[in-house]
């Protein structure tokens, strides 16, 4: 069925067919387990294509929240900072910081956490990404203080990758790096104050004794944190601290903490997605079609990325583009179709020099 409210000019350029919303939900209400599945590999596919032979990539892992306002499967209460009492869904997803896309998605319910439950489904994202990459690169599985589990942890070590997440800051902890020594300085204010500091702390917890686990406790404290949760342990000075959890022995921890804060870019990733892509709305009653939507959503977002990367080579700076300036320069371009005879003209306004011409 056409929709009756379709541009004679989309029309065309989509091949002289275009459903109508109606017939499009239809069609993802019969995506099931195995077709998510397999629509989920694409998404990493494409999400992966454009790393070639790095010597290290980043896997960031986080999640968000859906909230719903509808009759949907799954919607369960759960942690909504912004709809305290709604339901919602809770999707995972996995970046990969050097390109800037997904290699990695799943929709769960709203009332589902992140803990041990996820190990299974992060070891199939690194083997993916261990895949691609061949065994000689060096991956980093970046999470926030909800990767301080220790069978995530164990998990990504097996796997034959760093975990780096912040450390989830218990009394026991807490009481070790506030009577820490041996802090030393690598950053100093004009007068020669100490600015940041980082000490590597000697605590371990039971279940990682237990598993064998190596975990390496490394502590940054700062002076003037603008950001993020503030932890003031000292009573004679104005530092504040985080710590770090990795398995990374070598690197030092003021690298690591540099590293850390690097994925960040996952949180202006997953705005990018609901603001441009719409990942944010469930337009099915049924989880499965939800699914289906959420993964499409986010293999639009990697070919789009992929055809600025090949079509505009000769411009890297768009690639730091984000999608709605791309959608606008790229997509959403006001155009006439004009029927003459037995032939189609499309006609443009001018453009600038770096647009491709649509035929």
């Amino acid at each position: 069925m056409l929709s009756p409210l379709a541009d004679p000019l989309f029309v065309h350029l989509c091949g002289g067919v275009l459903p109508c919303l109606e017939t499009v939900y239809t069609d993802l209400r019969r995506f099931d387990d195995t077709c998510n599945a397999r629509l989920e590999a694409m998404v990493a596919q494409h999400g992966l294509a454009e790393l070639t032979r790095p010597r290290v990539v980043h896997l960031d892992i986080d999640t968000t929240v859906m909230p719903l306002f509808g009759d949907h499967e799954g919607a369960l209460l759960g942690p909504n900072p912004h709809y305290r009492g709604r339901p919602s869904y809770h999707p995972i997803l996995a970046r990969i910081a050097e390109t800037d896309t997904c290699v990695g998605a799943q929709l769960r319910p709203g009332n589902t956490g992140f803990g041990s439950a996820e190990a299974p489904l992060i070891a199939a994202w690194i083997d993916r990404t261990r895949a691609h990459v061949g065994p000689d690169c060096l991956m980093y599985v970046r999470i926030d203080s909800a990767g301080d589990c220790t069978e995530v942890m164990d998990t990504i070590a097996q796997h034959g990758a760093f975990f780096l997440t912040k450390a989830r800051m218990g009394p026991a902890l807490c009481g070790v790096v506030a009577v820490a020594e041996g802090w030393e300085t690598f950053d100093w204010d004009a007068d020669k104050r100490p600015l940041r500091q980082t000490a590597v702390i000697d605590f371990a917890r039971d279940d990682w004794r237990e598993r064998q686990l190596a975990v390496r406790v490394v502590a940054i404290r700062v002076h003037e944190r603008e950001c993020g949760k503030q932890l003031f342990l000292w009573d004679d000075n104005e530092f504040t601290v985080q710590v770090f959890l990795t398995n990374d022995m070598v690197s030092s921890p003021e690298d690591l903490a540099q590293k850390y804060n690097d994925r960040a870019g996952i949180e202006p990733l997953i705005a990018e997605f609901k603001s441009a892509w719409g990942i944010g709305k469930a337009p099915s009653e049924r989880f499965e079609a939800n699914q289906a939507s959420l993964l499409l959503k986010l293999l639009a977002h990697s070919l789009l990325r992929r055809n600025v990367t090949k079509q505009f080579a000769h411009l890297p700076e768009l690639r730091s583009w984000r999608a709605p300036w791309l959608q606008r320069i790229l997509l959403r371009i006001p155009g006439r179709l004009i029927r003459s005879g037995r032939s189609v003209i499309v006609r443009l306004p001018p453009r600038p020099a770096f647009m491709p011409l649509l035929n």
